[in-house]
């Protein structure tokens, strides 16, 4: 395993240097706050940031995509014909990810690659990525990734991880796809021994700030029926407006919607992120709504993300911990107390 060391007065220049060879996606400061998103030809990665308010899925998948076009132009050729927009695969480097979000990509490729059908909106941009982590060294009073199964400076999913010591980032290159960005880059190996022991120490501090967590066995145990009709539901869903916000706000949602938009004799059609916490989300064409009550729509969600996903992969809940949820929920509902009102829940028998 290499290990790099780069100067942050050398940043820039580095960025520049492997646009030669990638496409490149980061954090970019936008107004107040930073958001992810892939980088216009002159940008450049900016690790100094905190929280992100939306997840980097959208490099994987975008809030909205064109899929088609199309004209209903009766006088043209093609009319009322689709036409597949074309996609660019160039290599793209994600840079600046956190590791518990690079764990949130592959909890949405367990849904959009599996033995029955791979999506190929996905997986085209999936496949052309290469995940250059940046670790948390401060992370949020409502982060709770440590018992998800990941954490701030968790290697699992990454291609290298990248760490803020203060004048420099040094790193941990991870796979060869991860060799090969730091070559195109031009990252110079340094001492891997007092690397690590920098990186060992760090990670113990921010580990130390994660002093909450969450914990499931119980839900794993417990029939599915019987969690689900839980007396308590509709007193957790007694403040929840329907908004959406956690859904969005989330990076292992993967519910989304296909429209066709006309202006004059031009279409498209758009591949948007949905939410489950919206009231015509499963209503059916016959009118009839399976969950027409806002407090069945509040239990679908908290249902999937810790109950039926668990049961269906046996590899942990449908969460990673960011806390995203928590902090911008308008009304302060918690995944968290949720999480412990169902593991604690003992049924009568």
């Amino acid at each position: 395993m290499k290990t790099i060391k780069i100067k942050k007065s050398e940043w820039a220049g580095a960025m520049d240097k492997a646009r030669n060879t990638y496409r490149l996606a980061g954090p970019v400061k936008h107004q107040d706050y930073h958001v992810f998103r892939e980088l216009e030809a002159a940008g450049i990665p900016d690790l100094e940031y905190g929280d992100l308010r939306i997840s980097p899925k959208t490099v994987v998948m975008p809030q909205s995509e064109p899929m088609f076009t199309f004209n209903l132009d009766e006088h043209k050729e093609d009319h009322h014909v689709l036409h597949e927009v074309p996609f660019d695969d160039t290599p793209r480097a994600v840079v600046g990810i956190r590791p518990y979000d690079a764990r949130a990509i592959q909890i949405l490729k367990k849904n959009f690659d599996t033995d029955d059908y791979q999506d190929p909106y996905f997986l085209r941009r999936y496949n052309c990525c290469t995940f250059i982590g940046l670790a948390d060294t401060d992370p949020s009073p409502t982060n709770f990734s440590l018992s998800c199964g990941t954490g701030p400076f968790d290697e699992t999913d990454l291609d290298m991880l990248l760490v803020d010591t203060g004048d420099d980032y040094i790193g941990k290159v991870l796979t060869d796809k991860g060799e090969a960005f730091a070559a195109a880059a031009g990252f110079k190996e340094t001492d891997a021994a007092e690397a690590d022991a920098t990186i060992a120490e760090m990670k113990t501090k921010a580990e130390a700030q994660i002093t909450t967590g969450v914990e499931y066995d119980n839900i794993a145990a417990m029939d599915e029926l019987t969690l689900h009709q839980a007396p308590f539901w509709e007193e957790i869903a007694f403040a929840c407006i329907n908004c959406g916000t956690c859904t969005f706000a989330c990076p292992t949602c993967w519910c989304f919607d296909i429209q066709d938009e006309v202006e004059g004799k031009h279409g498209i059609r758009m591949r948007n992120w949905d939410t489950c916490m919206s009231e015509v989300y499963s209503r059916h064409a016959s009118g009839h709504d399976p969950r027409g009550k806002p407090f069945q729509r509040t239990r679908n969600r908290f249902m999937h993300k810790l109950k039926y996903f668990l049961d269906k992969y046996n590899d942990g809940i449908m969460c990673v911990g960011c806390g995203r949820c928590i902090s911008q929920c308008p009304v302060n509902i918690d995944i968290r107390t949720v999480c412990k009102t169902m593991n604690d829940y003992q049924p009568e028998n």
